[in-house]
């Protein structure tokens, strides 16, 4: 099926579920991927209104996600104007061109500014840029400079020595390691590195969209620690839709709920919001079979857990 019928057929599914049902399941719930602004791509909410409509829906928490910058030394501010909404608010920084890619002092400012999570590159890596040639619908930077493609190996197929010194930080901080836009060959060698070098928090973001996993893949993933999210943008009424949602079953059952999260990865324009694509694939996830308790560990326990949210 193409991106129009899957949409039809994720609404129709998502339309069989009470929405009632999914308004109990976001109370609590926690979103590790959101996309506000401001940043150089369209948002069609920024950072404020994104916790605003958080807590309207009786979220507990969201983590900002930008492929460019950090919000993590803002947020003191936003706690002060917005704190007394109740959510809790998380920041992290994306290792792409514009902090100085691999760059160990950047990631030692964020994790010291109050960053929770170190994404390796996304838009800047280099299997994101392979990706993009060939005409995926990955996040592309047509507003910036032609990006200097990203590996975290060496030419021998090792770590390099400056990731290296990055895991030694987060560890240090007991942040949160992400797997970013790496490819899965990439991604074995990291993570394994990182368990050695105690590193507590793996995060696996839309494993079998543009990282090239397979159902084993993640299986194995999950045998390291890995906490594996997917994002609704690819499965709900979105123009990023890429799977059907029996590819949803078979991507969550790869890990299973007790090692899946949920996260929105929406923001854009003209695009469900952050909240309304969270509900909605909260309802698919219900249409599928999964129970309430399943669900709830996917889209509360499980992120609050790795987030560090007791």
């Amino acid at each position: 099926m193409g991106a129009a019928e899957n949409r039809t057929e994720a609404l129709r599914l998502i339309d069989t579920i009470d929405e009632s049902r999914a308004d109990a399941l976001m109370k609590g719930a926690v979103d590790l991927h959101v996309h506000s602004g401001p940043s150089v791509m369209a948002r069609q909410v920024d950072h404020f209104q994104a916790v605003e409509e958080a807590a309207a829906a009786g979220m507990r928490g969201i983590l900002f996600k930008d492929h460019h910058y950090s919000v993590a030394p803002f947020l003191p501010i936003m706690e002060r104007v917005l704190g007394h909404h109740g959510v809790a608010m998380y920041g992290g920084v994306v290792l792409n061109n514009t902090v100085g890619s691999l760059n160990p002092h950047a990631v030692d400012f964020n994790l010291k500014s109050g960053a929770r999570l170190v994404w390796m590159p996304t838009a800047h890596s280099l299997n994101h840029i392979r990706n993009t040639h060939r005409k995926s619908r990955l996040a592309t930077n047509v507003q910036l400079k032609k990006p200097v493609a990203v590996t975290v190996l060496d030419a021998r197929g090792d770590l390099l020595d400056e990731c290296k010194e990055i895991l030694d930080s987060i560890a240090e901080f007991d942040a949160i390691l992400s797997s970013g836009h790496l490819h899965i060959g990439e991604v074995w060698v990291l993570f394994e590195e990182a368990r050695a070098r105690g590193v507590k928090r793996l995060l696996v973001n839309h494993p079998m969209y543009g990282l090239h996993c397979t159902a084993d893949d993640v299986a194995e993933l999950v045998r390291m620690g890995a906490l594996i999210e997917q994002s609704a943008c690819l499965y709900v009424d979105s123009r990023f839709n890429y799977f059907t949602p029996e590819e949803l079953r078979e991507h969550i059952d790869a890990a299973g709920p007790a090692h899946s999260a949920l996260g929105s990865d929406l923001g854009q324009v003209d695009n469900p919001s952050p909240v309304e694509g969270l509900k909605q694939m909260i309802r698919l996830c219900l249409a599928l079979g999964y129970t309430d308790e399943e669900v709830k560990l996917m889209v509360q326990d499980n992120p609050a857990r790795i987030v560090g949210l007791q």
